[in-house]
């Protein structure tokens, strides 16, 4: 920890090769034009890549998926200040101040106070990866069996309660619903065939990378194109650069939306957009403006793009400790992690020590390089919004096709995508998020084999999940999350804290 900004320095200064530094520019790129294209999300650019990167040096694929993640969620605020059309789901909270601040003829400034909002908060959630991640791994190695099984289910609870804000039950249906997809073929103990129905390809269960593509990036591409929208947008962007004096007086709203962030991210399955919509209404009720929020919020725009960037550092601690993903591009990249031969988890800083460090260098390069972009690039990009999406679907559908087979050069994984694709764009249409099936399918192993691994132990005991001290800690938190959706629990929660006042009143009387 005390050499933690020594090895960072050092591992930068080993990165800072020719080629290296190619890849981080041109995947950065990539990146925010994906970012910036609506229809496409990090997830599907990230998911896109790691089967294009399939073969490459694992260090080379990674900093290349860190840049596409790092572009895509800065570059999703282009088209949301420019067109009021979110370039991402991260980036629909800047639509609120962006859209009327461009109206005004400030397009340019937003897009640089968005720009060097994105980079101070991913530079903080870098920072709070680097330190974080070790104290967490370091608690991880507590954990045993019985607490691994209550952490993927803690999971897929807290990811199905935030991305169905309306209506939970939805959430929690998907995510568990992801928990028995993930059960179809050979289990991880006994190597025992479950719900493969005789079909040999069955057998091997549901490649993670075809779920992806599918649940994300087909799903998206059959939303996209059943959507008609009209393209406006300025003709003259302006100044770019934002003013120092907007940057001093808004610091303490990026301080708050960058914590916000990170913890958020810590969180399994949440991801930027929950982080977004939560700074934005911390820094609204915190302002000494609030009426402005919404009619062209410098405030509100930096802060809203302050946290779904530190998200990202947030996000990627879990991955790192715990290999359990703060957000659906973290699960890609989880994915891509295994498969170049990387084994995130408790064990990671006993396989590769300076790992931790390796990645926080890739991330800084990434934040860097997306600025630098951002700044320079932003006339051109403009020009790639007025691609027409008809035209740009089925260059996309092309891309998911690739990406999914190149990784087991099996048409049976065509199919799981397909499959997946269809199913995804139908929960949309219902309001099904995908977000808690996706971690339901990464989780459901560490689930499955936790479970039967601890019976196994003691012989079918099931009371060290309830007696063990962090197993009762994860317990009692994941039914307090389901039990505060609850209308009665919540009104039992507020006949107490109004009583209690009213105690103490008497009681000093």
């Amino acid at each position: 920890m005390l050499y933690g900004p020594y090895y960072i320095l050092v591992e930068i200064w080993n990165l800072l090769t020719p080629m290296v530094l190619f890849h981080v520019f041109w995947a950065t790129l990539v990146g925010t034009i994906v970012g910036m294209l609506p229809g496409l999300t990090a997830t599907m650019g990230i998911a896109l890549l790691t089967g294009l990167t399939f073969g490459m040096d694992p260090r080379y694929a990674i900093i290349i998926l860190l840049c596409v993640y790092v572009g895509a969620i800065t570059g999703g605020s282009r088209s949301s200040i420019l067109m009021n059309i979110p370039g991402t789901p991260a980036n629909a909270a800047a639509t609120l101040d962006g859209f009327p601040l461009a109206q005004r003829g400030e397009a340019g400034p937003a897009i640089g106070l968005s720009a060097t909002s994105s980079f101070i908060g991913t530079v903080f959630g870098i920072m709070c990866l680097a330190f974080l991640t070790p104290l967490l791994g370091q608690l991880a190695l507590k954990f045993q069996s019985w607490e691994f099984f209550w952490l993927g289910i803690f999971g897929v609870v807290v990811c199905g309660n935030l991305t169905a804000p309306t209506d939970p039950l939805k959430g929690w249906i998907a995510g568990f619903l992801g928990l028995l997809l993930s059960l179809v073929g050979q289990e991880g103990i006994a190597a025992y065939s479950r719900f493969s129905f005789g079909i040999d390809q069955m057998r091997g269960g549901f490649s993670l990378i075809p779920v992806l593509v599918g649940a994300y990036g087909l799903a998206e591409v059959f939303a996209v194109m059943r959507e008609k929208t009209h393209i406006k947008i300025p003709k003259q962007v302006g100044r770019i650069l934002p003013k120092w004096v907007d940057i001093t007086q808004n610091w303490i709203h990026m301080l708050r939306s960058g914590v916000i962030g990170v913890i958020i991210g810590i969180i399994p399955g949440v991801g930027e957009d929950v982080a977004s919509w939560v700074s934005y209404d911390f820094a609204k009720r915190a302002s000494k403006h609030p009426e402005l929020f919404g009619k062209g919020s410098k405030e509100g725009l930096m802060a809203a793009e302050t946290g779904d960037n530190a998200c990202i550092g947030g996000a990627i601690i879990p991955v790192l400790s715990l290999a359990v993903p703060g957000s659906a591009p973290a699960a890609v990249l989880l994915g891509a992690m295994w498969l170049h031969g990387i084994r995130p988890g408790p064990l990671l800083m006993v396989e590769f020590p300076n790992y931790i460090w390796e990645i926080t260098a890739m991330l800084i390069l990434a934040a860097s390089a997306s600025l630098l972009i951002s700044l320079a690039g932003v006339r051109f990009q403009v020009k790639i919004l007025l691609v027409p999406r008809p035209l740009l679907m089925p260059i996309v559908f092309t891309l998911c096709v690739i990406g999914s087979f190149a990784i087991n050069v099996r048409i049976f994984d065509l199919w799981v995508m397909l499959a997946f694709g269809l199913f995804g764009y139908a929960m949309r249409q219902y309001n099904y998020p995908a977000a808690p099936l996706v971690l339901g399918i990464i989780l459901g192993d560490m689930v499955d084999v936790n479970l039967r691994r601890a019976l196994i132990r003691t012989d079918a005991d099931i009371t060290p999940f309830f007696t063990r001290p962090i197993s009762l800690i994860l317990l009692g938190i994941t039914l307090l999350v389901i039990l505060s959706r609850m209308a009665w629990f919540r009104r039992a929660m507020a006949a107490v804290f109004r009583r209690r006042p009213a105690e103490t009143t008497s009681t000093e009387s």
